[in-house]
């Protein structure tokens, strides 16, 4: 803190300003940003991986297989978005002390669900009631990222599933006339081409992934959301040294611009990996460039 905010009643005009800004509380806010942007560099490619594991096991051969791919991606269908995140948390959670409870208290003899209760063992909580604070922050924020990581990879599966699907048929049989197997055919054929038919829905995709890191604040993590709202909210000088009225609307406009400024980064950066991606292929885009050029 700086010297001259010992004694916050006598700032005025700037001073007061500059010591509020950087306030403990402050400083959380402005690390929250990286919270958002950690979650976001974790997800997308987590969520990706999932999407491709889905998409690939939709075409399996293999009926249980094809079958388990295609029931992950009509997840994506009719449920809302907030009703999936909060029955993973809540699942995953229970799940992961349902494994330990098993492991640690092989003993154990009362029922794990006691009416609306799910009880287990002291040993097989998570996180463990005498652990740091950070391990339970770091707890949430794992269970938070495997949840936009499922939902959103079944969107990704989707998409990557239609991309599959529209690489023309002619290259993947004249890859086959040349005597490739169809392991080689996928990898070298299809995988390669598919990214360009993907790429506009993935890019969507990635947008809605930034819109939905508010969910977090839902999700139980400090979030940008949770301390706007939090500093935001009106205070009298009893709970603080700096009182003031109901600003939430300037640290909501905050976000606003920080979302509009991400979001106009991300289209400028897609755009480029279209381009590149489609240059030279036999798809709109490439007939495109090649006209103008």
């Amino acid at each position: 803190m700086f010297a001259h905010c010992a004694n916050p009643e006598t700032l005025e005009g700037i001073k007061w300003l500059s010591c509020y800004l950087t306030t403990g509380k402050h400083m959380a806010f402005y690390a929250s940003f990286g919270t958002v942007l950690l979650l976001l560099a974790i997800t997308a490619p987590t969520a990706l991986a999932f999407g491709f594991g889905g998409a690939t096991a939709a075409r399996s051969s293999f009926a249980p297989l094809r079958w388990f791919g295609r029931s992950y991606i009509a997840i994506v269908r009719g449920v809302p978005d907030i009703a999936f995140f909060l029955f993973f948390v809540i699942a995953l959670d229970q799940g992961f002390e349902w494994m330990r409870h098993k492991v640690k208290c092989p003993d154990w003899e009362q029922p794990i669900r006691q009416g609306n209760d799910f009880v287990v063992c002291a040993e097989a909580k998570l996180p463990l009631s005498d652990s740091a604070q950070w391990v339970h922050e770091s707890y949430g924020f794992m269970l938070a990222v495997l949840t936009f990581a499922i939902v959103f990879g079944a969107f990704a599966a989707n998409v990557l599933f239609g991309a599959m699907r529209a690489v023309p048929r002619t290259q993947l049989e004249t890859a086959e006339s040349y005597g490739m197997s169809p392991r080689q055919t996928f990898w070298r054929i299809m995988v390669p081409q598919m990214w360009v038919y993907a790429l506009p829905g993935l890019s969507n995709l990635w947008m809605v992934l930034i819109k939905a890191t508010p969910l977090l604040f839902l999700l139980g993590v400090e979030d940008i959301v949770y301390w706007a709202r939090e500093l935001g909210g009106s205070k009298t000088a009893r709970f603080t040294d700096y009182p003031h009225g109901d600003w939430r609307m300037w640290y909501f406009f905050a976000l606003l611009v920080f979302y509009l400024a991400f979001t106009k980064v991300s289209e400028v950066v897609l755009d480029r990996v279209m381009a590149r991606l489609t240059k030279g292929q036999a798809t709109s885009g490439g007939e495109a460039q090649r006209k103008t050029a």
